[in-house]
C-alpha cells in the first residue's frame, strides 16, 4: 500500500499552560474518543462510513497532537467529536489520508504531550472494560493515548453487535491502568487482544503495548487479535 492510500485518525489533547489534564484523564479520553467516533452512525452508514471503513482495513495508526486556545477552537471547527473525561478534552477526527492533513491539524506539535499524573487512579469498578499498560515501557503521555485507544478499537472489534449496543449504551465506561510487572505475563498469556507497535515512534517494532480486559472478551477468548479488522455483523456485512 502507497503513501497516499494509507489512512490515520487524528485525535487533539488540549493542553493549555494554566490547566493541563490529568495523565490517566487524557489517555481514558483518548480511548473513548476512539470509541465514540466508531459508534457513531456517521461512521458506520453515514459520511464517515467510507473513511473508516478504508482506515480499519489497513493499519488502525493513530496520531496525537496538542492544541491550546486558539488552535484548540480552529480544531472545532474541523468535522470531529470532543470527549471529555474528568480533566481532559480530546477531538478526534474521521480517518484522514496520511499525506493529507488538513492545514488546522498539521500545524499542530506532535511533541511536548507529557502530563502530569494526579497520583495513583483508583481500581477500576468491577466489570469496567479495561486497558492495560505495560509496566515495563515509558511513554509519552501522547504515545500511550494513541496506544490506549488502538486497545480501545480491539475491544470493541471482539464484541458483538449487542455487546456493542449495551456498552454504548452504558456510555462506553472504561479504564486505563498499568499492570504491575508480576500481573503483565498473565495478561499477555490470558488470550486477550494485544496491541503490538508497529515502532514508528518511541518503541521498538513489535513492543507489546497494552491489553484489552473486558468480561466479552475472557467469555470469547479475545475476538479479534490486533490487525485481523473489525468484526462485521454477517447479517448486514457491517
Amino acid at each position: 500500500m502507497s503513501e497516499s492510500d494509507q489512512r490515520v485518525l487524528p485525535l487533539v489533547v488540549r493542553i493549555e499552560r494554566a490547566a493541563p489534564p490529568d495523565r490517566t484523564d487524557a489517555l481514558e479520553a483518548a480511548a473513548r474518543a476512539v470509541l465514540t467516533l466508531l459508534a457513531d452512525e456517521r461512521s458506520t452508514n453515514g459520511e464517515w462510513a467510507e473513511q473508516v471503513r478504508a482506515w480499519e482495513e489497513s493499519r488502525i495508526r493513530k496520531v496525537v497532537r496538542r492544541a491550546r486556545g486558539a488552535e484548540w477552537r480552529r480544531v472545532g471547527e474541523l468535522p470531529g467529536i470532543t470527549v471529555e473525561m474528568r480533566s481532559a478534552q480530546v477531538r478526534v477526527h474521521p480517518p484522514i489520508p496520511l499525506d493529507g492533513w488538513p492545514k488546522e491539524l498539521s500545524r499542530l506539535q506532535v511533541s511536548g504531550t507529557d502530563l502530569p499524573a494526579a497520583g495513583e487512579p483508583p481500581p477500576p469498578p468491577p466489570g469496567t472494560p479495561v486497558l492495560w499498560l505495560n509496566p515495563a515501557l515509558e511513554m509519552s503521555a501522547g504515545k500511550a493515548m494513541a496506544q490506549a485507544g488502538h486497545a480501545a478499537q480491539l475491544a470493541w472489534w471482539g464484541a458483538d453487535p449487542a455487546g456493542r449496543a449495551a456498552w454504548r449504551a452504558a456510555g462506553l465506561p472504561l479504564a486505563v491502568r498499568t499492570a504491575t510487572p508480576r500481573r503483565w505475563p498473565d495478561l499477555l498469556e490470558g488470550g486477550l487482544p494485544v496491541v503490538r507497535d508497529a515502532g514508528f515512534t518511541e518503541v521498538e517494532p513489535g513492543t507489546r503495548t497494552v491489553v484489552a480486559e473486558a468480561p466479552w472478551l475472557r467469555d470469547r477468548g479475545g475476538l479479534r487479535p490486533a490487525g485481523s479488522g473489525p468484526l462485521r455483523d454477517p447479517s448486514t456485512g457491517r
